[in-house]
């Protein structure tokens, strides 16, 4: 410009510049010119009511937000939906900008979490994933123009709100209205496809308002990512559904398919993955490479060498049958197939139901689970990066939110998977993803903090430990024990959740970072992991403080902790359906910890919280008709069970399929009859003879307390068996062919000289235990029966909870008809009690707590105390 002016006269220079500046106005406007920014202050409520999306809604009286943000301290935050709403007047110059494609889209950038939006009362636009775009479409005829139109935006948060751009209205770009779906014609989609004529589809939805035309190229891989077939179609594609059908007859038991779409009006061109098969393996159980340091005093079972019948058999049963052969695979792996994932922690499914599912195999050798577990796992597999990454998020977001968290349950379920398989690609897709950790995060330049790469003062990320503890003990790799002691560090800087510091100055759980439960205690199972592998005394001591704090002051009846999924002050335990109780994950991760601490010290207080556990809240959770899982499951109200994919509906499958890991097994190397369930407990002694000794149980104890169990040893020898005497039996009797045996502690030995055909007899009673409300049921009771707490279910009485009182001094609990229960009742159990209706006594039935609710009727287990 300098020389310009050197030459220009003023008059000629001033010319020259309201000619530049007249082009630069008319270049700006014409790039941006059909954006329509939404500016401005929204209206905010944190009520939730349907009315609030509609047009004539009036939120005059609403508060005023600012800017598009808002955070509150979660650990007091009940209510995790907000509303915003907006009016704008939408001018008509803007219909110019629907000429190329006839659509709008209202684009907002990503919402925290999720969100549903409605334009004057219509929904058009829902998203799960606080890390995906929003590009919603809007058709002409819904808008009002040069009126007040009026946005209302749902959104489900975790104590915060944001939006990461100030919404606009801009032209509809191709991408924004094609939808993608693939699937295989021919119904043997679930089995192997090799070498069968299949017709493979491409489901293209065209929302655009006019038919175009297009190319679209399907290119075919086998699992070790070579092209194996190639095709390539012009299409047309109307407005709606289009079906695409590409015929193949694979040679291979997998196929991967990359579907090209082009589309050169709209100079647009997109890929879509399916992925579908698997190879039908023989497995191998492989066994650690590392075994573990610290001494373990509690050995589970081999899982195959025991059938777990009766009441708990029929609960692994229904786990199987009704959730586990039910999940619905293509949503758990769609995320990962094609990034981004429906909601930012999708993630985490695949690898719970895999980890769910290897265990429930492990136990029942079912045919049918085996085809989804390897067709799931080996789909996964397949959708690993070249660099390992296996999550669900975009190039843009990795490493933020909820990755490292759903990184944390692949590995989990990927070497599950192997460690019952020998499958090795899934131990390579481990250590690709242990490697692309390492890279990422630690202390050199340029790598992440993992406690920032989580939410919950860094819990939901430093989780990982678990995760690589378990990868160092499949592979042999010293940098994977090494990561964990990254991670350990970071779990204590002052920016982290300072879980060990915390708990070694005040053991308290409520004070450790932001208390809460299911990432603190999936932090537990980490810290006992690198316990258990380097024999640290450190990492084990604030666990124990931890575990008596839970059960002393935080601990539910049922065997769960955590109200609006924090941990609360002393004796806080509100049982109502709105105080989101009894979080799923929760219960089962609480479980997990009680095994480890279980496994690590032998002591039968550890076995008696998970039986608590497994016979009340976990199995609770899950309803036995339908399989359907609480998310959150109340003593009081309605359980609200459910089959949609959520954190919680994933974890109980899990915690169910781990009970054959602790009904037998052995302590300190004596064999062990720990929950007296019906069936067979095969194991050997760990004597020279290796002698192999058969358990079988006949019983049906929940309802007369006895238990009959025949020894057969495979050759007459002497050895110990350890006999558990519940906490919850009186005039506990254990006979030895019909001779009485001493049995003065709650865990006893009987050493003697066994041969086949040997008889033991127990017999015991089940009291009524009353359970006092304590702080949040002051004046109100439970009972407990045997392992089992009852409850009151609306189903079954003809009076309602509320107006029902219950006399302690004169309580008697006594079996009641099974005439009771419904015809479509799953359980047999039911019982009778005195109690005064509105003054009037009358009598009531109960059912344990783990069956009430299966109906969906509301249940009560804290009752008004008549004393």
């Amino acid at each position: 410009m300098y020389w310009l002016n050197k030459i220009l006269t003023m008059k000629q220079r001033t010319k020259y510049f309201l000619i530049t500046l007249l082009f630069s106005w008319f270049i700006t406007n014409t790039l941006f010119a059909q954006d329509f920014l939404i500016e401005g202050k929204w209206k905010i409520s944190w009520e939730d009511k349907k009315e609030f999306s509609t047009a004539d809604f009036d939120d005059t009286a609403w508060a005023d937000l600012n800017e598009l943000r808002w955070k509150d301290d979660l650990h007091k935050t009940a209510n995790r939906v907000l509303w915003i709403r907006k009016s704008v007047v939408i001018p008509s110059s803007m219909k110019a900008a629907f000429e190329k494609t006839g659509i709008l889209t209202l684009t907002m950038g990503k919402i925290q979490q999720s969100d549903q939006t409605y334009l004057n009362g219509k929904l058009i636009g829902t998203t799960g994933s606080g890390d995906s775009y929003r590009n919603y479409l809007i058709k002409k005829e819904d808008i009002l123009w040069d009126k007040e139109n009026k946005i209302a935006i749902r959104v489900n948060h975790w104590g915060e709100f944001k939006m990461s751009i100030i919404p606009k209205l801009i032209p509809a770009s191709p991408e924004h209205f094609f939808v993608f779906r693939t699937a295989i014609k021919n119904t043997e989609t679930k089995n192997s496809i090799i070498g069968k004529d299949l017709m493979y589809q491409l489901e293209v939805n065209n929302k655009s308002t006019k038919s175009v035309e297009g190319v679209l190229k399907a290119d075919f891989y086998n699992f070790g990512g070579t092209k194996i077939h190639s095709d390539q179609k012009n299409i047309s594609l109307s407005m709606g559904k289009n079906i695409i059908d590409f015929p193949y007859k694979s040679p291979s038991p997998f196929v991967k398919i990359i579907y090209t779409l082009s589309v050169p009006s709209y100079e647009y061109k997109a890929e879509w993955n399916a992925e579908f098969g698997y190879e039908d393996l023989v497995y191998h159980q492989v066994e650690p490479v590392v075994p573990y340091l610290a001494k373990q005093n509690f050995v589970s079972p081999t899982l195959n060498q025991q059938i777990i019948g009766g009441w708990l058999g029929e609960r692994l049963k229904i786990n199987t049958e009704k959730r586990l052969y039910k999940v619905e695979e293509e949503a758990l792996l769609a995320g990962f197939i094609n990034r981004p994932g429906s909601h930012s922690w999708i993630g985490e499914h695949i690898g719970k139901f895999l980890e769910a599912a290897c265990n429930a195999y492990a136990n029942n050798n079912d045919p049918a689970l085996k085809i989804q577990i390897d067709r799931s796992a080996q789909q996964l597999i397949a959708a690993q990066l070249a660099d390992g990454y296996l999550g669900t998020y975009e190039m843009d977001s990795h490493w933020t939110s909820w990755d490292v968290w759903s990184h944390r349950y692949d590995l989990m379920g990927l070497l599950r998977y192997y460690e019952i398989s020998g499958f090795k690609p899934a131990l390579v897709a481990s250590e690709k993803i242990g490697n692309l950790l390492i890279k990422t995060f630690g202390t050199e330049k340029g790598q992440k903090n993992i406690v920032r790469a989580g939410g919950h003062v860094g819990m939901a990320a430093t989780c990982a430990l678990e995760s690589m503890g378990e990868l160092y003990r499949f592979s042999g790799n010293k940098s994977y024990l090494d990561f964990c002691q990254y991670i350990i560090k970071s779990i204590d800087t002052p920016n982290g959740p300072r879980i060990i510091s915390t708990l070694d100055s005040v053991g308290r759980v409520d004070k450790v970072a932001n208390a809460k439960a299911y990432e603190m205690l999936s932090n537990f199972l980490g810290i006992v992991k690198l316990y258990r592998l380097t024999n640290d005394e450190q990492y084990l001591k604030p666990l124990v403080l931890a575990w008596n704090d839970i059960v002393a002051n935080r601990m539910y009846i049922t065997g769960t902790a955590s109200s609006f999924e924090h941990f609360q002050d002393d004796h806080v335990l509100p049982a109502e359906k709105n105080s989101n109780m009894g979080e799923g994950c929760v219960t089962t991760t609480w479980e997990q910890f009680n095994y480890q601490l279980f496994s690590i010290f032998g002591d039968i207080k550890y076995l008696d919280e998970i039986e608590r556990t497994v016979y009340n809240h976990l199995t609770g959770a899950e309803n036995p008709q339908t399989g359907g899982v609480s998310y959150y499951t109340p003593l009081m109200g309605i359980k609200p069970h459910e089959t949609r994919i959520t954190c919680c509906m994933s974890s109980v499958p899990r915690g169910i399929a781990m009970i054959p890991f602790f009904t037998n097994g052995k302590i300190n190397h004596v064999p062990a009859l720990l929950f007296y369930q019906a069936g067979v407990f095969k194991t050997v002694l760990d004597n020279k003879q290796k002698t192999s000794v058969e358990f079988k149980t006949v019983t049906n104890f929940l309802t007369d307390g006895k238990v009959n169990i025949t020894v057969n040893p495979s050759n007459p020898s002497t050895f110990k068996v350890l006999f558990r005497k519940p906490y919850w039996a009186d005039n506990f009797i254990l006979r030895i062919n019909n001779v009485a045996q001493s049995t003065t502690d709650k865990v006893f030995e009987i050493e003697r000289s066994w041969k086949k055909g040997d008889k033991v007899d127990i017999s015991f009673s089940l009291p009524t235990k009353v359970l006092d409300g304590n702080v949040s049921y002051s004046g109100k009771i439970a009972l407990q029966r045997g392992p089992q707490v009852l409850a009151f279910d609306q189903k079954l009485n003809k009076v309602e909870a509320k107006n029902v009182s219950i006399s302690e001094n004169s309580l008697q609990l006594e079996p009641a008809p099974n005439s009771i229960l419904p015809s479509n009742w799953v359980g047999t159990q039911v019982y009778q009690v005195n109690a005064q209706v509105n003054g009037v006594s009358e009598k009531i039935f109960l059912v344990p707590y783990a069956d009430a609710g299966q109906t969906g009727d509301v249940i009560a287990t804290w009752l008004k105390s008549n004393k």
